[in-house]
């Protein structure tokens, strides 16, 4: 159920990661319990998904590649022009929910960047910040983290290793980790997903009075695209074994994670703005994740490369 205080008012939710898995769910799902809700679809292609098409003007889609800033800030700015003309109604919610992993850190963006940095946290950061102006009151800012970023068992099952994190000027290179081989690419993967926690943290603290930006984290969701650039044995085992596990409770199925992203996108439950929500509860992100000088560190960082980026535009 949609519980916003203005839930009969139409309104804007802008996506990211909507076109598979839990997103694809999450999305659906929205649509359907809202019917006030308009959906505007950050893709590549800008083409609608089939499974989308059934709510017709409620949906549009935005081409944009999120491993490149140009391409991100130009999705941003035809948003903006969409809002300013009245073409969809104002902005009330960002779901920041498109991630990747990679086997190795080596993939380099357009931008000379570590793709796995680029899209887990810059492209939330370059969103966020377009489009915050465009926020209305009461609106609400979801971003789809990691329990990874524990880097402890019990959290990710041994399947990921610990984030390792430096400076975000490192991070957001290529082979910060070892580059090609070993465990690269998934320390990579939890480290942005950390970084990510970190930035809702310092959004928390600079988005103005009523728009709220909140962490949500799905635990371990096997069947999503996630592990599409992993080896063919480990891309098996995501699709056909891990999913039993969901019998015990430790991980969700795509519908259930899909379900519950859509909820925390809804503002159920309701959070603080800041706040880290597992599994559709307001819990406690790791003691790692509070840290004021690394926070204020990767913002610097972000900020520098949006600054730049518009600069060349």
């Amino acid at each position: 159920m949609n519980t916003h205080p203005n839930a009969n008012v139409p309104w804007t939710l802008v996506m990211t990661g909507a076109t598979r898995g839990l997103g694809l769910v999450a999305a659906r799902h929205v649509l359907a319990t809202d019917a006030h809700c308009h959906l505007v679809v950050l893709a590549r292609g800008g083409e609608l998904p089939a499974h989308l098409g059934e709510y017709g003007a409620r949906v549009r889609v935005v081409a944009a590649d999120l491993a490149d800033i140009t391409s991100t800030l130009a999705a941003a700015s035809a948003i903006r022009v969409m809002l300013d003309d009245g073409v969809v109604p104002p902005l009330r919610g960002l779901a920041g929910n498109a991630g990747i992993q990679f086997v190795d850190d080596d993939q380099v963006t357009a931008d000379g960047l570590e793709t796995t940095f680029a899209v887990n946290v810059l492209a939330n950061h370059l969103l966020i910040g377009e489009l915050a102006g465009e926020l209305v009151d009461g609106a609400r800012i979801t971003i789809t983290v990691s329990d990874t970023h524990f880097g402890d068992f019990r959290h990710n099952l041994g399947l990921v290793p610990a984030p390792r994190w430096m400076s975000p000027a490192r991070l957001a290179r290529p082979g910060a980790f070892g580059g090609t081989g070993g465990a690269g690419g998934r320390t990579a993967y939890s480290t942005s997903k950390l970084a990510a926690v970190h930035l809702v943290h310092e959004w928390a603290r600079r988005l103005p009075d009523g728009v709220e930006i909140v962490s949500y984290n799905p635990a371990f969701v096997p069947g999503t695209g996630l592990a599409r650039a992993a080896s063919a044995p480990q891309r098996w085992a995501n699709r056909w074994v891990l999913p039993g596990l969901a019998l015990t409770g430790l991980v969700d199925r795509v519908p259930v994670g899909g379900r519950r992203l859509a909820s925390a996108i809804l503002g159920d439950p309701q959070a603080p703005s800041g706040a880290y929500i597992d599994r559709g509860q307001v819990s406690d992100s790791s003691a790692e994740s509070h840290d004021r000088a690394r926070e204020l560190e990767l913002w610097d960082e972000l900020e520098r490369l949006r600054t730049l980026a518009r600069s060349d535009q």
